[in-house]
């Protein structure tokens, strides 16, 4: 996608677009509900090895003058304390109602929302990807180790780059994850980055998603 093709994007969805995540919070559902798995049992980022939730501290106030951007689709996500340099695909939901992952076959890939909140506008952002594949750790393998204050970038198509500071990691059990928390507008610009992890099962896959909280703090 193109700058020149903005326009062309549905405006009511600009104006509401929290309809379709409506089907995800509702049910309480979590992002994305296995992992790819291996026949001999997965990596899995130490610090998301057990759903068990760290305190999310309070979000870093807004820059003095640092105003929400305009709609822009989202084009690439950095986070230099795992190395993640990843373009982004635009996902929307599958036919279960669960936000759809990138394919699995690319594991240098993540999915924004397209259906939500661009990232930089007022609103929760949402970015998924996954934690591995069959052939070893994907994208968002090192979610889990990161921590209050590291930063992630997400360029957008506008050319704007959306920076936001870490406030919060959690680890939710898939059949108990807060969906209005997540995804919730808290009137700042917001960025929620997940993968799968907690246990995993052949059977079942991954039962928790990592969730990282973050808030725009700056632009360029």
């Amino acid at each position: 996608m193109s700058p020149k093709d903005f326009s062309f994007l549905d405006a009511a969805r600009r104006r509401q677009p929290w309809g379709a995540l409506a089907l995800v919070m509702l049910s309480g559902l979590a992002i994305m509900r296995n992992g790819v798995g291996f026949e001999s049992g997965p990596p899995q980022p130490t610090a998301a090895a057990r759903t068990v939730a760290r305190p999310i501290g309070p979000a870093p106030s807004r820059a003095t003058g640092l105003e929400p951007l305009a709609f822009a689709p989202a084009s690439r996500i950095r986070i230099p304390a795992i190395q993640v340099e990843a373009p982004l695909l635009d996902v929307g939901l599958d036919d279960n109602g669960w936000i759809a992952a990138p394919p699995p076959q690319d594991a240098n890939l993540a999915g924004w929302y397209q259906n939500g909140i661009a990232p930089g506008m007022r609103g929760t952002a949402v970015v998924v990807g996954h934690v591995d594949n069959m052939a070893g750790p994907a994208v968002f393998y090192g979610l889990g180790s990161l921590r209050r204050g590291q930063h992630i970038e997400v360029e957008r198509y506008d050319g704007r780059v959306a920076v936001f500071e870490i406030y919060g990691v959690e680890v939710y059990a898939k059949n108990d994850f807060p969906g209005v928390a997540v995804y919730g507008d808290t009137g700042e610009p917001e960025l929620r980055v997940i993968t799968c992890g907690g246990g995993y099962s052949r059977a079942h896959g991954y039962d928790g998603n990592v969730v990282v909280f973050a808030r725009m703090v700056g632009s360029r």
